[in-house]
């Protein structure tokens, strides 16, 4: 795994990670700098840089000719790992940098790619000589060393699992391979059909669920994309579904933050459109997604926090965004009718968004026994398996606005 890789797209983390091992040992060694150099296309590249002194000759990124460095003759074998003084060794006394810097005694470590190719080194030295050092120096030296490859080589790892995410998700993108499917929402007080909301599928085939990947597109800086990507899908999807049902989508605060929102919803009626803000991504300022959302909501479009119970965050959408919508995350509804702490904490919150004139939508709902209690509670409207699945379009478009069995008791 190249350094250079962890000073160019990898995190800071990594980089104090490997600067802590280096510096103690360092430390430990009584050394006057600790460095680790990379092998760049015949340049010796300083990567990392380590001293206790104001100055530091050792100036992270400086290159020079692989043959004007100890840590090429090392990582060949023409040159100790271990030298007491290096002005005695014949390679190293004929090098200007060991009378200019100068080096005294000299440690230093071969870091070596899988196949045993050397790809740079690890190293410490003194301005004096030092008679003291021995091969258990050496030795400890050599354990930094695998330290740092392991460091390098998990953040390798990590860095070839982003790169293979963003792959997968900016050709799901560029193909538009992202389905839609529709669950119908209906209101309590009779059973009529209220909503859509509308729900990203991708290939299952991949074994990761429609969350994953939006939270895996947003790591790897597409999630904004592949939300868009969503959100035309299902505003093209608005004509075919029945008159003056609403049309639910999700949206994360960037996307919402986002100029390119605007245009994307330009001409769309609003009073038809419902946002859904999930607590999954943090709001970096309610102040200016109120502001952001300000000129949607005046021309109809209705928001709704999503999955409220499920954390605090959802709490804090509710009391700074003011919703039109609560929608109650299915862990509090499952089971509801048998448990007594679900029931009390649900009809709080069913309360709490009457007093301040919201739609209350209870979501994941599966018997008939959890529907009999959310609707004594006051909850006005219910989502789930009990009123219908995520269906395709044309069996959207199609169902009556009536509700079922299980609503009407028809």
């Amino acid at each position: 795994m190249p350094l250079r890789s962890v000073f160019g797209d990898q995190s800071g983390s990594v980089s104090d990670q490997i600067l802590s091992v280096l510096r103690a040992v360092r430390r430990h060694l009584a050394m006057d700098v600790g460095f680790i150099s990379e092998f760049v296309a015949g340049d010796r590249v300083f990567r990392v840089s380590d001293t206790d002194s104001p100055h530091n000759p050792v100036v992270v990124g400086a290159h020079a000719p692989l043959e004007q460095s100890f840590c090429y003759y090392v990582a060949k074998g023409l040159m100790p790992g271990l030298m007491h003084d290096a002005s005695e060794n014949p390679v190293a006394a004929q090098m200007p940098v060991t009378r200019d810097l100068p080096v005294g005694a000299h440690l230093s470590v071969p870091l070596r790619h899988g196949d045993g190719e050397p790809y740079g080194t690890v190293c410490c030295f003194s301005y004096t000589p030092d008679r003291s050092l021995t091969t258990r120096d050496l030795g400890v030296l050599r354990l930094c060393a695998d330290m740092i490859d392991s460091i390098l080589q998990k953040d390798g790892d990590a860095a070839r699992e982003r790169a293979a995410k963003r792959r997968r998700i900016a050709g799901t993108i560029d193909a538009e391979a992202l389905a839609l499917v529709f669950q119908p929402i209906y209101r309590t007080a009779d059973g009529s059909l209220a909503a859509f909301e509308a729900l990203a599928r991708f290939e299952p085939a991949l074994g990761r669920s429609p969350d994953a990947w939006f939270s895996d597109a947003a790591e790897v800086g597409l999630g904004e994309a592949l939300e868009f990507l969503a959100l035309r899908k299902a505003l093209a999807a608005l004509p075919d579904l029945p008159p003056r049902v609403k049309l639910s989508v999700n949206l994360s605060p960037a996307a919402l933050a986002s100029p390119g929102l605007a245009g994307i919803l330009s001409g769309v009626p609003f009073d038809r459109l419902v946002v859904e803000l999930t607590e999954h991504a943090a709001v970096a300022s309610y102040a200016r997604l109120r502001e952001v959302l300000g000129p949607f909501r005046s021309q109809g479009l209705g928001l709704a926090i999503d999955d409220v119970g499920a954390g605090h965050a959802t709490l804090r959408h509710v009391l700074d965004l003011a919703p039109e919508f609560i929608k109650l995350d299915m862990s509090l509804i499952r089971n509801i009718d048998a448990d007594s702490a679900r029931r009390a904490l649900t009809e709080a919150l069913t309360g709490y968004g009457r007093r301040i004139g919201c739609e209350i939508v209870a979501e994941g709902v599966e018997t008939e026994a959890e529907y009999a209690v959310l609707q004594g509670i006051g909850v006005t409207r219910v989502q789930g398996f009990l009123t219908g699945r995520p269906m395709p379009l044309d069996e959207a478009a199609a169902l009556p606005l009536t509700g079922p069995e299980a609503l009407t008791g028809a």
